[in-house]
């Protein structure tokens, strides 16, 4: 952790710091939410550890991601009238509340395979969608024909020092909420795609309590961020096969220079864990959420030993389903 060679100098690229945090918790106080912290002696004893979950789908837009969109937004200069994004969902809907809040038009690129619920959810908010082919490629050079049309402003979905900021706002209120129960986790874990999540909850993490270990969750069918860390080298593309649509997308420039530095390790865990994760969380916590969000459970059962008899807090991301999604993800065969 930490010997790792960037694709870019540090130096040419603008990196938040752990005080960008804690400024941005001040700066969402009163617009976001205090998401519960919940545990399930059921879920302990079936995952052999002592875990607590992070209620993030519990969240404004139903996302953490309205923690880093709102820090974004309400530091843009006065005149703004106009943002862009590209997203699979959380972010854009995130964005498109956020600047609801500060009456600017928002526009919102998203991959026409963009689960339907995510995609009402960020209509629902006011947002224009432009829809363009599931590529990262396709979903930049679409962002900047928009750009060069509108003269909006870019707010990326991760790769971008207020997003994972805001972010890192997640892991300074678990630190908050387990010492006012007494006692520190021994491992924090939160899943990975771009890597606003994770980069955020490593610097919060290593500023507020170093000694608790940090873990990020992949699925195996986008593993790039697994790969990223362990090889030292950032991976730029990859062909995304997972039920986890949020976590599809390649790790981002400055989440990479940020995790490479306060990131123990991050696992990857197959479609079967997450669908079986998924069980668990809505049949034993009774918490409806998506399988991105599901994807740190799963790192749990699949990955046991590394967990076993510990502390464990565990970042539960999204949970913006709708009926069908909900009914294609019970009827498939894993």
């Amino acid at each position: 952790m930490g010997n790792f060679v960037s694709d870019s100098p540090v130096e040419s690229i603008d990196l938040p710091l752990a005080a960008d945090i804690f400024t941005a918790a001040e700066r969402l106080c009163g617009l976001v939410h205090r998401t519960p912290l919940i545990t399930s002696s059921a879920l302990n004893d079936i995952l052999g550890a002592e875990v607590y979950f992070k209620c993030e789908h519990l969240q404004k837009v139903g996302a953490f991601k309205a923690r880093g969109a709102a820090n974004a937004l309400f530091q843009l200069p006065a005149g703004t009238s106009m943002v862009a994004t590209h997203s699979s969902g959380n972010h854009g809907a995130a964005l498109a509340w956020a600047a609801s809040q500060r009456g600017i038009q928002c526009t919102v690129v998203m991959p026409e395979n963009a689960p339907a619920a995510k995609r009402t959810a960020v209509a629902g908010y006011g947002a224009k969608i432009v829809l363009c082919a599931p590529t990262l490629a396709a979903r930049e050079s679409t962002l900047a024909q928009v750009v060069a049309e509108t003269g909006a402003h870019v707010v990326p979905p991760f790769d971008d020092a207020r997003i994972i900021a805001g972010q890192g706002t997640v892991a300074q209120e678990v630190i908050g909420q387990c010492r006012e129960l007494g006692f520190e986790p021994d491992l924090l874990v939160a899943p990975v795609g771009g890597g606003g999540l994770l980069a955020g909850v490593g610097l919060a993490v290593s500023a507020l309590a170093p000694q608790i270990k940090v873990l990020g969750a992949e699925p195996q069918g986008a593993d790039d961020a697994q790969r990223s860390l362990r090889g030292g080298v950032r991976i730029t593309e990859q062909t995304a096969d997972t039920i986890a649509d949020g976590l599809r997308t390649t790790l981002g420039l400055r989440n990479f220079s940020v995790i490479r530095e306060t990131v123990n390790d991050i696992v990857t865990v197959s479609e079967v864990g997450i669908r079986q994760a998924l069980e668990l969380l809505w049949t034993r916590t009774k918490q409806l959420v998506e399988p991105s969000a599901a994807t740190g459970v799963a790192a749990l059962l699949e990955h046991r030993a590394r967990f076993r008899g510990k502390k464990v807090a565990v970042v539960l991301t999204g949970g913006n389903m709708d009926l069908a999604a909900i009914s294609t993800l019970l009827t498939e065969a894993p």
